[in-house]
């Protein structure tokens, strides 16, 4: 014979019941976006071996936001640098607060480097993020991107034997490396205060240069900033070098950055499986992690060396002061967003013009 239910069971069956229809409403008012493959999207928005995944080529803020909550072909890029940009900014929060870094000039160089970290993957997540917004605001959000991973190239130099001559040096390069960046995509800004720019941008009437120059953009700021650090590590021998432990995150650092480098430059794998990698696994991803995995190793090796090697850095290398630590970083900054703003300019004038039309 079968038992009445017992009223704590029914209770339990009607919040069940309740909850179930509380997710359900949920999800129906929270829509997320759907994806497109590679031919129902501008070439402007075309990967190299990307088929599908894409988002709107219209999406909103909101869209954008959505996105990050399920599987596009920019989820894990977003991702993927988003997260380490709170562990480095956590790092910066503790050489601040904790060693006190303003009281002493010797650290100063470390901050700068430090904010260089937070702000490369920090804006490189939002320029993923929001890529997908319009054609010009694809453009703008990677101008961004340039102009901070440009900055980040800037930090090496600082609190060495070479200082006094390098760091004018790597602030040339910083700014070239950010115009021919900006160029790679937009061209010269000057010829496309037009209706027709977009059809004449870089990227679409010579691709494979644009993709060249924008690798010799990032690599050569890179060689040239780890001249010191390259003889330290592989030719320098007898008295006078540094050979410590220090050495060995410094190999870990530089492999990493060449297998970075390798990824964007070659599209690999996805390139000997166009539509295999998608989602997961292709080489914007990969390129992500390496960059990531050798800041962390960078990172490693100056705090190691700054501790080691203090006494023999406050002998010999030449005093630090405002101008030519967080001073040079500001002046980056500064020129960095001048440039920005000259490439972006012509994109948002045809953004208005477009819209004028449109309520014509």
């Amino acid at each position: 014979m079968c038992k009445p239910s017992t009223s704590t069971e029914t209770t339990a069956g009607l919040e069940g019941v309740a909850q179930q229809l509380l997710t359900k409403i949920m999800f129906s008012l929270i829509k997320l976006p759907r994806v497109f493959t590679i031919k129902q999207v501008p070439q402007v928005f075309h990967e190299d071996s990307i088929i599908s995944g894409y988002r709107h080529p219209h999406s909103s803020a909101t869209d954008c936001i959505l996105s990050l909550f399920h599987m596009t072909n920019e989820t894990l890029n977003i991702w993927t640098h988003f997260l380490p940009s709170w562990y480095f900014l956590w790092k910066l929060v503790s050489v601040v607060l904790i060693l006190t870094a303003w009281q002493e000039s010797f650290t100063w160089p470390l901050v700068v480097y430090l904010v260089s970290c937070c702000i490369y993957p920090l804006l490189s997540s939002c320029a993923h993020t929001f890529n997908s917004m319009s054609a010009q605001a694809r453009h703008i959000c990677f101008f961004f991107d340039y102009g901070a991973l440009s900055f980040y190239s800037l930090d090496k130099w600082v609190n060495n034997v070479f200082h006094r001559y390098y760091v004018p040096i790597a602030v040339l390069n910083t700014i070239i490396c950010t115009g021919m960046a900006c160029y790679s995509r937009l061209g010269s800004p000057f010829r496309q205060y037009s209706p027709d720019a977009m059809k004449r941008l870089s990227e679409f009437q010579r691709p494979k240069f644009s993709k060249c120059l924008r690798v010799v953009a990032f690599a050569y700021p890179y060689l040239f900033d780890n001249i010191p650090l390259f003889y330290r590590v592989f030719l320098c021998v007898g008295e006078g070098c540094t050979d410590n432990d220090t050495n060995t995150l410094h190999c870990y650092h530089i492999a990493l950055a060449f297998l970075t480098g390798f990824l964007f430059a070659t599209h690999l794998p996805e390139r000997l499986a166009p539509g295999s990698f998608d989602f997961i696994g292709h080489s914007h991803q990969l390129f992500h992690v390496c960059s990531i995995f050798a800041t962390h190793f960078q990172m490693k090796a100056i705090e190691q060396d700054m501790m080691s090697r203090r006494k023999w850095l406050l002998e010999n290398s030449i005093p630090i002061t405002f101008s030519n630590s967080i001073g040079a970083a500001l002046f980056c900054v500064v020129v960095n967003l001048l440039i920005i703003i000259l490439y972006s300019l012509p994109l948002l004038c045809k953004s208005l013009v477009l819209r004028k039309k449109h309520k014509k």
